[in-house]
């Protein structure tokens, strides 16, 4: 905690870049930045917050390149049973409520899921909750191996979280509701809120879910994948950068449910009013870090079909692996650019990661023309892999339409 443009500059020297920055109290992720210099740490204290000794500025060290993952409990005290342990799409550092999540993890080794139920029984105890609790981990894809073995039916662009020596950080844990608990909910059909209640009134655990208390199981969710997807107001904000950052967006949620991850992120996106494309041309400009990683999805869309385009930088690297691409400029280097292609409908997917703190003006500019001409873009490469998912179950015919009731319904008769 400091209270000084001193304090908080040595703070983040000491912890080291790249730093989360937030007041010390804080909903929805608001006035929260990510700063990767001092610079940034001078403006934010100067410009962003109030602060005083009674109202210091937090600095934490930032997880960068971290599969976020969040976990809905309920707890008597004493008997702990897991609602869920949801997978989130965006890497962390995306504000939560801006992130796609699955429920079940699609590809989390078994091994990192059975550490953060332990962290999980071992808090809701050590705290004494009684009623709903929500955790919330992170898992470095860098400390990781690649030994992670997808789920049937789950993600087939791997997300390379093979447990090895990988370590699951506890970000914050929340002794209350989440706003997951509806989804959750939905999705097992157990009513979680309701149960909650009762225990606050001093009911135990074991008389609503005897089974999960004895067995030490998650609630069931059958067979089927449940995708949890933002809404954003991008269209009734003309001009707005859709960037996502640890500041909440996004006015809404939809639930997409399959009996595989393609189709489930898919149906999601639909609700939530952004068009997967099933042919056409993507256009890609990621940042240095991305680059590496963006070659296995690049090759998902062409073996799709897609063509691809892609600025001087990004393009090297596709085709020093055999991709063919079309190259443009950047905004400020001349023309045709990206926004020429956009506003000309050549472009139908936008993959574009930001560069550093501060997109650049043409990275800002390529989005905004993006919102006006309603073409979905995608912000994060975990996002992007989803993406390939989704388009690939499209293309494949596999959107059916059926009944939560109906599928609860099976579960239950399956037992």
């Amino acid at each position: 905690m400091v209270a000084s443009v001193e304090e908080a500059v040595e703070a983040a020297k000491k912890i080291g870049f790249p730093v989360l920055v937030r007041p010390s109290y804080v909903l929805g992720g608001r006035a929260m930045v990510i700063a990767y210099d001092e610079d940034t740490i001078m403006q934010y204290m100067k410009q962003a917050v109030e602060y005083s000794q009674d109202r210091p500025v937090l600095i934490d060290k930032f997880l960068e390149d971290a599969i976020e993952v969040d976990v809905d409990a309920l707890s008597d005290g004493e008997d702990v049973v897991i609602g869920g342990i949801m997978q989130h799409i965006e890497e962390a550092g995306i504000h939560s409520g801006d992130s796609s999540c699955v429920l079940p993890a699609v590809d989390i080794p078994e091994t990192l899921l059975n550490r953060m139920r332990e962290y999980t029984f071992k808090l809701a105890r050590a705290l004494k909750v009684i009623g709903l609790m929500n955790v919330q981990f992170a898992i470095p894809r860098r400390s990781c191996g690649d030994g992670a073995q997808p789920r049937p039916g789950g993600s087939e662009t791997r997300l390379h979280t093979g447990d090895g020596d990988a370590k699951v950080y506890v970000l914050e844990v929340n002794p209350r509701a989440s706003r997951t608990v509806p989804f959750v909910s939905k999705a097992t059909g157990v009513p979680m809120a309701k149960i909650a209640a009762r225990l606050m009134t001093g009911r135990k655990l074991r008389e609503f879910l005897p089974e999960n208390v004895e067995r030490g199981t998650d609630l069931d969710t059958g067979r089927c994948f449940y995708v949890k997807s933002p809404v954003f107001p991008w269209s009734k904000f003309p001009g707005v950068d859709t960037v996502l950052g640890p500041e909440m967006r996004s006015t809404g949620e939809v639930m997409g449910i399959a009996d595989n991850f393609g189709e489930a992120f898919a149906k999601a996106q639909i609700a939530a009013g952004q068009k997967l494309p099933t042919k056409g041309t993507v256009f890609i400009s990621v940042t240095d870090h991305d680059k590496p990683a963006m070659v296995e999805v690049a090759h998902r869309f062409v073996d799709m079909g897609f063509k691809l385009v892609a600025t001087h930088g990004t393009a090297d690297i596709l085709e020093g692996s055999g991709l063919g691409v079309e190259r443009v400029y950047k905004v400020k280097e001349g023309r045709p650019n990206a926004v020429d292609l956009i506003k000309a409908d050549r472009i139908q997917l936008i993959v574009n990661t930001p560069h550093g703190p501060d997109p650049y003006f043409d990275e800002k500019a390529i989005r905004r023309a993006a919102v006006t001409g309603r073409i979905t873009t995608i912000t994060t490469l975990s996002a992007a892999r989803a993406a390939a998912e989704g388009i690939a179950a499209l293309q494949r015919g596999e959107v059916r339409v059926q009944a939560l009731q109906a599928l609860h319904a099976e579960r239950i008769a399956a037992k």
